[in-house]
């Protein structure tokens, strides 16, 4: 079925009600990467029993995390192949500390559909709240759907950073773990793309990929690790677009720019000659 941008755009997604653990909250911490350098006190934050800390990019599986089937793109007015799908673009703001466990809300809509040509991109707005109505976060996520374009809608805008033209103030590498991602889909997203060797040959793909996800919060614990006294408290939000694809095993390079309150980022794969992995990735501090 086509995509009908005058169905889906506006369209509410059914509200879910979610809770989380402290549980919940240290395996995501393992799925990207924390406790790779195990007595360290900074990478002990983030895996106490009761209270580890909660990075906001952990907002991005917390109403799925105990889901074990894997997604569907079905939304009003959209039918897409799995298969078709990678994530374009994340966005998370959190309006003060997740807990390290709680029940939330979270409204979704689809926000805008942009037609690419040989591709679509659907655009979802989700405002999360707790049970009592305080706001805990808002995201903004971005599909591209491959050979879903030509249904005649406007291609978009370009939200591109502006880097400075000059050597980064950081740069660092980090590696992942061969088992990367079998280990981070434990956190609720079982797209077989990242599993199952077949399914990512008929995606295209020589081998299972890293979910972006992973790759998202791997960049951002790094950074908050190398330059805000891994802290995770100090970071208000996180934006990045999904630039290529990391295998599992394969090491980020990750360089940062100060830019007053926010470190704009770039995130790159050694092994393969710097090969864009994250792009126009900004870090807000609180």
């Amino acid at each position: 079925m086509p995509i009908d941008p005058s169905v889906a755009v506006g369209a509410e997604l059914p509200a879910q009600e979610f809770e989380w653990s402290s549980t919940d909250v240290q395996l995501y911490n393992l799925g990207i990467g924390a406790g790779s350098h195990p007595t360290d006190a900074g990478e002990l934050r983030y895996l106490r029993d009761r209270d580890p800390q909660v990075l906001p990019t952990f907002a991005t599986v917390a109403a799925t995390f105990h889901q074990v089937e894997p997604p569907k793109v079905s939304f009003p007015g959209i039918e897409i192949d799995l298969a078709k799908v990678v994530h374009g673009s994340q966005e998370v703001t959190v309006h003060a500390p997740i807990p390290a466990s709680g029940k939330g809300r979270t409204v979704t809509r689809i926000a805008e559909v942009w037609d690419k040509g040989k591709a679509a991109v659907v655009v979802q707005e989700s405002v999360t709240e707790d049970l009592d109505g305080n706001p805990l976060w808002t995201a903004r996520s971005s599909i591209f759907a491959r050979g879903e374009g030509g249904f005649g809608g406007e291609r978009g805008p370009s939200e591109s950073v502006e880097y400075p033209d000059r050597e980064p103030d950081a740069e660092f590498d980090v590696p992942t773990l061969p088992q990367q991602a079998l280990l981070y889909r434990l956190c609720g997203d079982r797209n077989p793309l990242h599993s199952d060797p077949e399914f990512a040959s008929a995606a295209g793909f020589p081998a299972p990929i890293l979910h972006g996800l992973c790759t998202y919060g791997i960049v951002c614990k790094a950074v908050t690790d190398g330059l805000l006294d891994a802290d995770a408290s100090r970071v208000k939000g996180f934006r990045a677009r999904f630039a290529g694809v990391v295998f599992p095993g394969e090491t980020l390079r990750v360089r940062v720019w100060n830019d007053g309150d926010r470190k704009l980022v770039t995130a790159s794969v050694v092994e393969r000659d710097l090969a864009p992995a994250l792009a126009d990735v900004v870090l807000t501090v609180a």
